[in-house]
């Protein structure tokens, strides 16, 4: 019989953590700091702020904390939130990468936030000691950023300012990591919605809070409330560990975080708790379970879905052999909540773990696309530039593929993404040949509508979407892991069947074209037409590299295609002692024999 799993799935995070010292490193950081500033002058301010930075040959470490009045202070006044239009008239416009198109506003919580503009001048100095003066990264060595309550938020908006600074393209780099004890909601579901949008980000906050800490649930006192305006709600992202003196459980579903935060609110005595509180949770977590399995219930007879559900409510300090009526009345009630929420969310689990459900539907959208395809080349004027040209009802019927192709890999991408590093590269291994058959399709027609506009150039810089960039990053690192060598018979032999391999060929072919008119144009300056006459340099020799390993479709050759454009305007503007492969191979006529596959070449 197969059995749902227990409640909450994240436990990767919570896992490693629990199970090292990062916990442990952190707190006793934190400590060590509030004992270091226990004397100070500075403690009676009710805007303190303390950091420390330790550098150590295996991590980095910054720890923050505030004085004890910064805490009460703040917890009097509620916490309200400040739009990210307010913060441009703070003159802290930092946050503004977390606007899109999407997401246009966000709100983050005022204790904060006035506490980061108050000490900006110190935290960008502090920024500046964690990077690398060269390269502009950060340090190679894992980065580890922790606070405890308003310190805790401090910590997670410094944090978000690195994550910006970090580039997301790149091969991989160590994102820092962000763990708060006690700390509130540090903002709205606009910035809940900026993190998720950046799907590595929210992987870097781990947030552990305490049954009996009042601090960090006091953003949430308003939830349910029909008066508050959702953009109004504090929001929650990271994963959660919710602890008590019975253990702790792991919690990564955003939605249920604020329903089992509120319910230890209303059941456990709660007040603003000191470091000292979560120094001893952390000192006791090592040696309990995440789930123990240990119930003063009787679940032998409980369906495992809900056994998994009371197991964590009670590792969070939820009373669930309470006698009182109302309390039973709750309980009962979030465990239905929770039931319904978890069945929802294995149902998206299975939907984006086999995308097998969707399939066929693919199949058929890139068929419709394979035959487009050949419509093209019949007409001599090729696939990529009869859908920019959109000459018949035939090219735009093509958009509604490409959308319907394009969301299901992007979500694909975002699914895989948020998995475990193994199971991930497991997903990504088994669709690569997909996947790559729909980049090398339909990232020319995403080429061909940026290229319509005639004042856009470099495609892959400004235009390209992420989910081509991962796609083709895990087929290159699966094809390194392959032998590489020169074209074989068989490829030769189909070349006249074959996608263009490089699905940005034609982003390059047209910023080819753009040099060409910026050297034949009277009013270019000396340096644009330096650096054109370099790009076409270039461009001739990764076309020809292309051309000998036969990794371009014969389309290319077609009369009306761009790449023929290109090479008649280039015949214009080049020197007649001009001499490369690529011009001895278009002009003696050798491309006219490259589908048969032969290129004359020694």
């Amino acid at each position: 019989m197969s059995q749902h799993p227990l409640f909450i799935s994240g436990l990767d995070l919570a896992d490693l953590v629990v199970n090292s010292d990062l916990l442990e490193l952190s707190c006793g950081a934190i400590k060590d700091l509030q004992t270091e500033a226990s004397s100070d002058q500075q403690d009676s301010c009710s805007l303190s702020l303390r950091y420390k930075l330790e550098k150590k040959s295996k991590y980095t470490l910054i720890a923050f904390t505030t004085s004890t009045l910064s805490r009460k202070e703040l917890l009097q006044q509620g916490g309200d939130l400040v739009s990210s239009t307010t913060l441009m008239e703070m003159d802290l416009p930092i946050f503004d990468f977390l606007c899109t198109e999407r997401n246009r506003s966000f709100s983050i919580h005022r204790g904060a936030i006035t506490l980061f503009k108050t000490h900006f001048k110190e935290l960008s100095q502090l920024k500046t000691q964690i990077h690398d003066s060269k390269t502009g990264e950060l340090l190679r060595t894992p980065l580890i950023v922790t606070g405890h309550s308003i310190g805790g938020s401090v910590a997670s908006l410094f944090t978000l300012w690195l994550l910006d600074n970090i580039k997301r393209n790149q091969p991989p780099p160590k994102l820092p990591l962000c763990i708060t004890f006690g700390s509130p909601f540090i903002g709205n579901q606009g910035l809940r919605q900026a993190m998720l949008e950046c799907l590595t980000w929210n992987s870097c906050f781990l947030h552990v809070v305490g049954n009996k800490d009042l601090f960090p649930k006091a953003s949430i006192s308003h939830y349910d409330s029909p008066t508050q305006s959702a953009i109004e709600e504090y929001k929650a992202f990271g994963t959660f560990i919710l602890c008590s003196e019975k253990g702790c459980a792991c919690v990564d579903d955003l939605e249920v975080v604020s329903r089992l935060l509120e319910i230890t609110r209303r059941q456990a005595s709660c007040e603003a708790q000191e470091i000292d509180y979560y120094v001893e949770i952390v000192n006791d977590l090592k040696s309990k379970v995440i789930i123990s399995g240990d119930s003063q219930l009787d679940l032998s007879y409980v369906q495992p879905l809900k056994a998994g559900i009371i197991l964590q409510l009670e590792a969070i300090g939820v009373e669930m052999t309470t006698q009182q009526q109302q309390r039973k009345v709750d309980n009962k009630n979030l465990i239905s909540k929770l039931e319904e929420r978890e069945k929802v969310l294995m149902a998206e689990r299975v939907q984006t773990m086999d995308p097998r459900k969707r399939l066929n539907q693919i199949k058929i959208k890139m068929a419709h696309l394979e035959w487009y395809h050949k419509i093209c080349k019949t007409k001599g004027i090729g696939y990529y530039d009869c859908y920019k040209n959109q000459l018949g009802s035939s090219d735009r019927d093509v958009t509604r593929l490409k959308k319907f192709l394009t969301n299901y890999w992007k979500n694909f991408v975002e699914g895989v993404e948020r998995k475990p590093q193994k199971e991930g590269a497991f997903i990504r291994g088994t669709w690569l040949y997909s996947g790559r058959n729909y980049r090398r399709m339909v990232e020319p027609l995403d080429i061909a509508e940026y290229y319509r506009d005639s004042d856009k150039r470099d495609y892959q810089t400004h235009g390209r979407s992420r989910h081509y960039i991962l796609l083709e990053q895990w087929q290159e690192d699966d094809d390194a892991e392959k032998l590489k060598s020169s074209p074989n018979n068989k490829k030769k032999q189909n070349v006249a069947g074959i996608l263009t391999e490089d699905s940005c060929f034609w982003a390059k072919v047209e910023d080819a074209l753009i040099s060409c008119k910026l050297l034949k144009s009277g009013t270019s300056s000396a340096v644009e037409k330096q650096s054109a006459k370099e790009n076409l340099d270039m461009f001739e020799q990764y076309a020809m590299n292309q051309i000998n390993n036969y990794a371009v479709s014969p389309e290319i050759f077609l009369k009306e295609s761009s790449f023929m454009k290109w090479w008649k305007t280039f015949q214009e503007i080049i020197e007649t002692s001009h001499d490369s492969p690529l011009c001895d191979f278009m002009k003696n006529g050798r491309y006219l024999q490259y589908e048969k596959g032969s290129t004359f070449l020694q």
